[in-house]
């Protein structure tokens, strides 16, 4: 058996149907680098472990365990969940690393439900101290910052995407081939799916480094097409408050909030939205917040590092003007 550093942060990382690693990858390896030994996990389809071990290397993993399966293509979860059950037995790592994802909370509750291990939810950071891995949290909207760890066994933490700015330094492919014996668990099973090509500009909302959102405010979809002239001069993803999106302005893939989509970005930018904190909870953790809004009693204005009191019709355009002429 290969010997693993006592360190060791076992990282499960995601796959799209196409073979490449899926964008929260590299911040995931950063977070192992920050506590541990990054040891990568990779569940592919035949033939694909070679490239994914290369990228997971370049992306900072010491080691590359890889399952090779068809069963991941045809059921949802279960078959990660036994790779990577096997994995952890292989390993026995500090911490189990996942992304933060719909297919990663589902993979966790799985596996800490076999293994009983200590589960950790949204982490926006990790540090470790004396005692072992300590995972921080944002909740209640923001209002708080506490921590969580594991008092025996590893800690199983899922890692909020765009959360972690620490990158790993690339490393030589070391890469292991494992077998994991299906466990024969109930899964959902895919009989078909139509794979769907969106072309877009603008970079996905998740995990983007800047992001614009409007609400309520921009009072119309016709409207909030101004939030989407701010985040083309900006390179930004567009996202919306509930009330936008309830509103009807924009869909409801683009909601960011405790019912929609967590980011963390370097800026976010929020237009005419109120700042209720089922909206905070999901944007809380940018880096640097900016805010417009006419109401000067605005609950967003309590977490922006900046606020415009004012009128969003006349603010955005002045401010996409001089960003245009910066450009120049």
């Amino acid at each position: 058996m290969t010997d693993y550093a006592a360190d060791s942060i076992l990282v499960l990382l995601e796959a799209t149907p196409t073979g490449e690693l899926a964008k929260s990858a590299a911040g995931l390896l950063g977070a192992a680098s920050l506590i541990g030994t990054p040891v990568a996990l990779a569940v592919t389809a035949p033939g694909q472990a070679q490239a994914l071990a290369e990228q997971a290397a370049a992306a900072g993993a010491e080691r590359v365990l890889t399952v090779e399966t068809d069963a991941a293509s045809t059921q949802l979860t279960v078959p990660i969940a036994d790779a990577l059950a096997a994995a952890a037995a292989t390993v026995a790592p500090d911490a189990v690393l996942i992304s933060n994802s719909m297919e990663g909370r589902d993979v966790a509750g799985r596996f800490a439900a076999r293994t009983n291990a200590a589960l950790a939810i949204d982490a926006v950071g990790l540090s470790r101290d004396e005692e072992g891995v300590v995972a921080h949290h944002s909740v209640y909207g923001g209002a708080y910052n506490v921590d969580s760890a594991a008092t025996f066994g590893p800690l199983v933490v899922t890692v909020r995407e765009g959360a972690v700015e620490t990158r790993a330094e690339a490393k030589p492919v070391a890469l292991e081939a494992l077998d994991a014996t299906p466990s024969g668990k109930a899964a959902a099973t895919i009989d078909s799916f139509e794979a769907v090509t969106a072309t877009s500009t603008r970079p996905e909302l998740k995990g983007a480094t800047k992001v614009v959102s409007g609400g309520r405010g921009l009072g119309s979809a016709e409207n909030f097409a101004l939030v989407e002239q701010l985040a083309d001069t900006l390179g930004a993803a567009v996202g919306a408050s509930r009330a936008a999106v309830d509103a009807g302005y924009i869909p409801q893939t683009h909601q960011v909030g405790q019912t929609g989509v967590s980011v963390s970005p370097q800026l976010y930018i929020a237009l005419g939205i109120s700042g209720a904190i089922q909206h905070r909870a999901g944007m809380q953790t940018a880096k640097t917040i900016v805010a417009v809004n006419k109401d000067p009693d605005a609950p967003i204005f309590e977490v922006a590092d900046f606020g415009v009191v004012g009128d969003v019709f006349t603010i955005v355009p002045q401010l996409i003007s001089a960003l245009a002429e910066r450009k120049k």
